[in-house]
């Protein structure tokens, strides 16, 4: 999970600050001590640290905070504000040529850092935009790079233009881009070659195909668990051939945070993308103040939201009888096992959980809590029920029973004990009324039965 060890480090400073309850200088001083060391074991860049607890400080030591009615709250509050300052404040956007005009992306970034997949990933988003995108296979030297985009293109749906490897890339862009104004695409993305480092051939390839092509947006593509060293590479890539934005890879990894607090900050550039996972569809927009709240352990609802309408298809009128079950409590195993599939499309229970604010629960104890075996169990239970049993867990006998749990290999003791969960959340959502779930009946009624039935404490 991103940022584990960074946040976790961050919420026991804050919980000492708020278990003050008035503060001294010297805590201030001692507090942002810890913050200071945490960030910089996190690889963030040391002037960067360095401006950020000072101009923390500076704010912090003041007679508003210091005599205010909870000190302890305000100085978080101010951290949170200069993380989302230190990285870039606004929401930055691919900016697209006006009317009809193609829209020229280059994509440019190290071997290894998932550009070619990071391409296929924009063109997926601006075609949830009503953008017609037109990927272009420029990586003439990486064994099965043309493939690897033609590949990825068809997952996405969006065509793939390439002239083989024995033209130079620069060639490749023109003809890509004069078959995009024959047949009505409005976005060109050049996917070009990669290096294991930087080098000579790799900056000029680039500076030719911009001095031939008219470039608007050039996107550098970063893996973020490399921290200080994508800085540095996002610093050389933007002197000598000018980069607009930045797309940071593999977050979803053991990243420390480094690259996402120190980019913008040491190079000026925005970040406009990071890729959460290894599916086409992992690629989030990049909000300041969403991955502030994220690192600082505050979660990421908006975010959320943003996941469940992207991953949940239900047409409305199944959405709204789903959520009038749910109000009377009598969603049933098929709408769990709705939720079990909507809920992996948003990846997973973990993932949901660390976008949650206030739980008070450690990103790193959030795997201990889930236990994703049982998990796995109770869906296999569902599974064995025929469709009727699903739809009417009143059929469920003990004969019955017996069969599913050997359908499922399990204990017929964890059936009967998921089943009496089960049926006490359908109690319990019938108390809240359903409310608030209104519209994604589905996921959050299948939510109460299965977390039940977890290790998870609801």
């Amino acid at each position: 999970m991103a940022f584990e060890s960074l946040t976790d480090k961050l919420q026991n400073v804050f919980k000492n600050l708020r278990s003050k309850g008035r503060l001294t200088e010297e805590d201030v001083r001692a507090a942002l001590k810890e913050v200071k060391m945490a960030l910089l074991e996190a690889d963030v860049n040391f002037k960067v640290v360095k401006q950020f607890v000072k101009s923390v400080e500076e704010r912090a030591i003041g007679q508003d905070v210091m005599n205010g009615l909870n000190p302890g709250q305000m100085v978080i509050k101010i951290v949170n504000e200069e993380m989302i300052a230190l990285m870039g404040s606004e929401t930055t956007e691919i900016a697209m040529q006006p009317g009809k005009s193609i829209t020229v992306i280059m994509m440019a970034g190290l071997q290894g850092a998932g550009k070619t997949t990071a391409t296929a990933k924009i063109a997926g988003k601006l075609k949830q935009k009503g953008k017609k995108s037109l990927l272009v296979a420029c990586d003439i030297y990486r064994p099965a790079a043309v493939e690897q985009l033609h590949v990825n293109g068809k997952k996405v749906d969006v065509e793939v233009f390439d002239m083989g490897t024995d033209h130079k890339p620069v060639e490749i862009a023109g003809e890509a881009i004069r078959y995009a104004e024959k047949n009505g695409h409005n976005v060109v993305i050049l996917d070009t070659a990669g290096r294991l480092h930087v080098d000579e051939d790799m900056m000029r390839e680039l500076q030719d195909i911009k001095r031939e092509i008219a470039v608007h947006q050039t996107l550098l593509v970063v893996d973020a668990m490399t921290g200080q060293d994508a800085v540095n590479v996002a610093k050389e890539f933007d002197e000598k051939v000018g980069i607009d934005g930045v797309v940071l890879s593999k977050m979803d990894g053991d990243t420390r945070g480094g690259a996402a607090l120190s980019i913008k900050a040491v190079t000026g550039k925005p970040i406009l993308f990071v890729s959460m996972g290894e599916k086409l569809t992992d690629l989030e927009q990049f909000y300041p103040e969403r991955m502030a709240n994220r690192i600082l352990g505050m979660g990421d609802v908006l975010t959320l939201i943003e996941k469940a309408q992207e991953s949940i298809d239900i047409d409305e009128d199944k959405s709204r009888e789903m959520a009038g079950r749910m109000k009377k409590g009598k969603f049933d195993f098929e709408d769990y096992l709705e939720s079990m599939k909507q809920m992996r499309n948003m990846g997973g229970l973990s993932s949901i959980l660390s976008m949650l604010p206030g739980m008070g629960i450690k990103a790193g104890d959030l795997e201990s809590m889930i236990d994703e075996k049982q998990l796995k169990h109770m869906e296999a239970i569902v599974l064995s029920m025929t469709v009727e049993e699903r739809r009417n867990p009143k059929l469920l006998n003990p004969r019955r029973k017996h069969r599913i749990a050997k359908g499922a290999g399990v204990d017929i003791a964890e059936v009967n004990r998921f089943i009496k969960q089960f049926e006490q959340s359908q109690k319990l959502m019938k108390q809240m009324g359903g409310g608030k779930g209104k519209r994604r009946g589905g996921m959050f009624g299948g939510m109460g039965g299965m977390m039940g039935g977890g290790r998870f404490p609801f």
